[in-house]
């Protein structure tokens, strides 16, 4: 797919720290637990980190227990690309930034209890955030 932010492999290299890169362009995950905004609580955006596209608001976060910041729906159905992802021997769907390709995580359906019943499980990484008054 074409992106409209479209960056070389240098230049998303010299705009990204070596985790960033790791988990956005190639597609890893961070540790669970570890994400600086794993325990964010106050209100506001979630962002892509690579292309600043919005992406979550803070309204839709919830604690899964899962060690990633989770949402139960995107700040609008085109702001994420859902892709199957087969890798590991098993079947998933990975969560891309619409605007640049970047990884951010995986959506599962054991969202029990949300509005959606989804769990969309980011890496901490991959988002940057901006304090506000978004729900």
């Amino acid at each position: 797919m074409s992106y409209p932010v479209q960056r070389s492999d240098a230049e998303w290299r010299q705009n990204l720290t070596d985790e960033e890169y790791a988990v956005l362009r190639q597609a890893g995950t961070e540790r669970p637990g570890t994400g600086e905004l794993l325990d964010e609580e106050r209100a506001g955006l979630y962002s892509c980190r690579a292309c600043g596209n919005e992406l979550f608001v803070s309204g839709t976060k919830f604690d899964s227990g899962c060690g990633w910041p989770s949402f139960y729906e995107s700040v609008r159905p085109d702001a994420v690309e859902l892709l199957e992802d087969r890798s590991l021997g098993m079947a998933r769907t990975e969560v891309r930034c619409a605007s640049c390709g970047s990884h951010l995580g995986h959506v599962f359906p054991d969202g029990f209890g949300t509005p959606t019943g989804d769990r969309y499980c980011m890496n901490s990484v991959a988002l940057s955030f901006e304090p506000g008054t978004q729900e």
